[in-house]
């Protein structure tokens, strides 16, 4: 869960799409480390890659941000 991602690589626009994810639908390997939490924020790419999971969503908007990405919200 904390390994660093360089998000600028690789880009095909700066559009990233944030949306909630069950703790259920994750690896074992996630949920134990995301212990307590009932669901994590995914930041996907335009691609659909899950670029990382963070705790809130609040942290995932700012995450994109501070990359120079544009978050969108994905139900």
């Amino acid at each position: 869960m904390n390994t660093r991602f360089d998000f600028n690589e690789g880009q095909g626009g700066n559009t990233v799409y944030i949306r909630r994810v069950a703790m259920a639908d994750l690896p074992d390997e996630v949920r134990e480390q995301a212990q307590g939490l009932d669901s994590l924020y995914a930041v996907h790419g335009i691609d659909g890659e899950r670029l990382a999971l963070v705790r809130d969503r609040q942290m995932a908007f700012m995450l994109a941000r501070q990359n120079e990405l544009t978050p969108v919200s994905v139900h």
